[in-house]
């Protein structure tokens, strides 16, 4: 087989309309050789990834979590961690407090969540995690004390809002965060140096033989785009933005139609 491991992301790329695997990617999944790696990579956090590969019926896969801010390997080992700074984190959430914006707050294995509301009930039902419940600024009095950030801080509520705040948070630190739109209510934000790419690099020079160009990997927005550009075979879900298509060099189905699942039938039959 010319193409030695998969690399996907979760939402809107695996994941059927039911944000769930459905019983055509098990099976494709689990009819690849025993040791054929499917690493995940996603904004989510590692817990709301771990069931997703125990679904799969694979073990002991490494992890690229939160963009690539936090890598894990296939053991567990933290292969790498980058975080946004604490007093950023903590001027962020100033700049919220001017709006009625939710924000979540993430480091590592930790979800912090002040409100108990829409937002946060939908996160927890996506996720499949459960949060710890935390006023914001004590979040930050505990990562200072701590002297670490957060590896990702997501901003939830009124398209209108969410616009304001990419435009005051691009002008003042653009050159250091990642500002990434999931949907017009939702903005992610990540360091700048990190990427899904990145991320699996430290992977494979970790635990694999092989190089970038002996993965396939799936995507469908924005933070996909320098994973798909890095890999061998990189393919869009039919669903995937415009710009992700034009750096794919296959688009598949989209995600509600088994996009991924239809690629890996291809695949088995080189095998």
């Amino acid at each position: 087989m010319k193409y030695k491991a998969i690399c996907s992301d979760i939402d809107g790329t695996l994941l059927n309309s039911i944000r769930d695997l459905s019983p055509r990617l098990v099976e494709a999944v689990n009819r690849l050789p025993e040791k054929f790696p499917v690493i995940l990579a996603s904004s989510r956090m590692p817990d709301a990834m771990r069931h997703l590969v125990t679904d799969l019926r694979r073990h002991s896969q490494p992890l690229i979590a939160y963009n690539g801010g936090f890598v894990l390997s296939s053991i567990g080992e933290i292969l790498e961690d980058v975080s946004i700074p604490v007093a950023l984190v903590e001027q962020i959430l100033r700049l919220t407090e001017r709006s009625k914006i939710h924000v979540s707050l993430y480091q590592g294995e930790n979800w912090y969540e002040e409100k108990d509301d829409y937002w946060s009930q939908r996160e927890v039902k996506n996720t499949k995690v459960q949060c710890t419940w935390m006023n914001g600024m004590d979040v930050v009095d505990l990562w200072s004390k701590g002297k670490s950030g957060a590896h990702k801080v997501m901003c939830m509520g009124n398209h209108d809002e969410i616009n304001w705040l990419f435009g005051e948070l691009n002008f003042e630190h653009g050159q250091d965060l990642h500002l990434y739109r999931s949907s017009d209510t939702y903005l992610e934000i990540a360091p700048k140096a990190i990427s899904k790419a990145t991320g699996l690099r430290k992977i494979l020079a970790h635990e694999y033989e092989f190089e970038m160009e002996s993965v396939i990997a799936f995507g469908d927005n924005y933070n996909d785009i320098d994973l798909l550009q890095s890999v061998g075979w990189g393919v869009a879900v039919d669903n995937a933005k415009p710009e992700v298509k034009a750096v794919a060099k296959e688009i598949t189905l989209h995600h509600k139609e088994d996009g991924v699942a239809a690629v890996l039938e291809k695949l088995l039959l080189q095998v």
